[in-house]
């Protein structure tokens, strides 16, 4: 708009006496030059099976048995299991049941800094099917209270 007056605007209106249908796609018009599209190209992927997955793999029969057993670890100053803390950086579980836990503490003054990695191997280790337990104590990321969980989180008041 200008200074003081309203802007004019006109609509064009054109009569037609007919319109042309708009052309339809076909899946015979997408088909590539060199070769024949199929029809129903989901055919072999919705008669396929899933594929099992392995029990030491995220979503295994194992592997949910030791994150299980690591959510029954408690951290004794804080109300919440180490796994939903944070304080588990990775489940690696090998052929035979063997399994690594890296893990860290809320700082390395931790007054359970001796013993709680012996309770995870020793809490794993009971986990049916688990063979060896090795536990990586690690510092390096440092734990911050942006690794919990949102259900930690919820515990403790910070949502």
């Amino acid at each position: 708009m200008t200074e003081g007056k309203a802007e004019e605007r006109k609509i064009m209106i054109e009569e037609v006496e007919t319109v042309e249908a708009p052309h339809k796609v076909r899946v015979d018009d997408a088909a590539p030059e060199t070769g024949e599209r199929k029809r129903d190209y989901l055919d072999g992927f919705l008669a396929a099976k899933p594929t099992p997955i392995a029990v030491g793999e995220p979503g295994g029969d194992l592997y949910d048995a030791i994150i299980d057993a690591l959510k029954e670890i408690f951290d004794p100053e804080i109300p919440v299991n180490i796994y939903d803390l944070g304080l588990i950086y990775g489940v690696d579980v090998a052929d035979g049941g063997h399994a690594v836990v890296t893990m860290t503490l809320t700082t390395p003054h931790c007054p359970v800094a001796e013993s709680m990695p012996a309770e995870v191997e020793l809490r794993v280790g009971a986990v049916p099917g688990v063979g060896d337990v090795e536990v990586n104590l690690v510092w390096d990321p440092p734990w911050d209270p942006a690794k919990m969980s949102d259900e930690a989180k919820l515990e403790l008041g910070m949502l």
